[in-house]
């Protein structure tokens, strides 16, 4: 087992996180927009660090790690911190296109990116399915020089 490697469950349990948070910017994006804007930056934000830091270093991985993890076995395997890291990259951009059409009130172009994310984080969460992962690594297949 690597040790540079991240535990599978802790991108997960982020985006489980991500999942609640998203939703609660959706239902509240009509009838209370300052509570989904203030909703939509928090996520925003755990975007960003995951995507600049790496997923192990946000809020919500350090939860993972102290609450979650230890009422856990170990791992089987770890995993490169890479795609989740790219996949909150690609989250960073929803939350930035929902933050702008909110602020702008565009409230189409917020529907829209919370919507992306929320699924996204669904299918991370539900089914291990991380779709930015999956573009990462198309990525370094089509580029593999990179």
């Amino acid at each position: 087992m690597s040790t540079s490697g991240i535990d599978p469950r802790g991108p997960r349990f982020t985006a489980a996180v991500t999942v609640v948070l998203v939703l609660a910017a959706l239902v509240t994006l009509d009838s209370a927009q300052p509570v989904a804007l203030v909703i939509t930056a928090l996520q925003t934000l755990l975007f960003a660090i995951g995507a600049v830091r790496g997923v192990q270093h946000t809020p919500t991985a350090y939860v993972f790690r102290t609450a979650v993890r230890p009422r856990l076995q170990k791992p089987d395997h770890l995993e490169d911190p890479a795609p989740p890291r790219f996949a909150q990259t690609v989250g960073l951009v929803f939350g930035a296109a929902a933050l702008i059409g909110i602020v702008t009130g565009l409230a189409p172009l917020a529907y829209v990116a919370l919507a992306f994310a929320l699924i996204a984080a669904i299918l991370n969460s539900a089914f291990g399915f991380c779709l930015g992962c999956e573009l990462y690594l198309l990525g370094k297949r089509l580029n593999p020089a990179h």
